[in-house]
């Protein structure tokens, strides 16, 4: 079963002369359960596929179907409650709020959509991440990895149908970034969750199941 599917998916920027093809043609298939990452150089269209599939951004053709559903004919209020309910999100700069702790960061998904967590899972997710003793902690105190495990934690509390996952190291220094590249995995590994992770570092997508190589806005393998 496959969670994501785009089919001949194009995004172009511009007219004329000066239009940019960021995608030209995507048809892609993203398996239930797995870690498929995808690679490419800068420009190759790495983000503009992430936008597409996260519903942030519309596609010039072709179609995105997550979880069954195609989310191009969907309004903004019904994208913001989709990608809540179905789509965990790890942006690099970890995007956490200031004034909320790493406990309340964590649920902050769940209080948007007036839901009462599951403690037993909330604990076996932080305990996985090496959050447990920092529950109570605001993101400035927080080590980059620990603030990233957190956006990681987030992004899995909603049980999603998918975590996409934006260059997740890349404001990581290498060690670091492994460490958590390698929680990333682990955690989609226990709870059988679908991951797409985004990425420039070959290193990194070798942890994947799949690594799909983008350039000029198509798959090249």
């Amino acid at each position: 079963m496959n969670i994501v599917t785009t089919h001949h998916l194009k995004k172009y920027f511009g007219e004329g002369e000066r239009q940019i093809r960021a995608l030209d043609g995507i048809d892609l298939a993203v398996e239930k359960g797995k870690f498929t990452a995808v690679i490419g150089p800068s420009g190759a269209g790495k983000s503009t596929l992430f936008h597409l599939i996260a519903g942030l951004d519309e596609p010039t053709e072709g179609t995105v179907i997550v979880d069954g559903t195609e989310i191009s004919g969907m309004t903004e209020e019904q994208l913001t409650i989709f990608r809540r309910r179905k789509i965990g999100f790890v942006f690099q700069d970890c995007a956490l709020v200031p004034e909320l702790t790493v406990r309340e960061n964590i649920l902050f998904p769940m209080a948007l959509d007036h839901m009462r967590p599951d403690w037993t899972y909330f604990s076996e997710i932080t305990g996985l991440l090496g959050l447990s003793e920092k529950l109570d902690s605001y993101p400035k105190t927080l080590s980059g990895g620990a603030a990233q495990c957190t956006a990681i934690a987030r992004a899995l509390i909603m049980r999603p149908s998918i975590v996409l996952a934006d260059e997740p190291t890349g404001s990581l220094d290498a060690k670091t970034g492994q460490n958590v590249a390698g929680l990333l995995k682990m955690t989609a590994e226990t709870f059988h969750q679908t991951l797409l992770m985004i990425t420039h570092n070959l290193e990194l997508a070798q942890l994947a199941d799949r690594v799909v190589h983008l350039r000029d806005g198509r798959i090249i393998g």
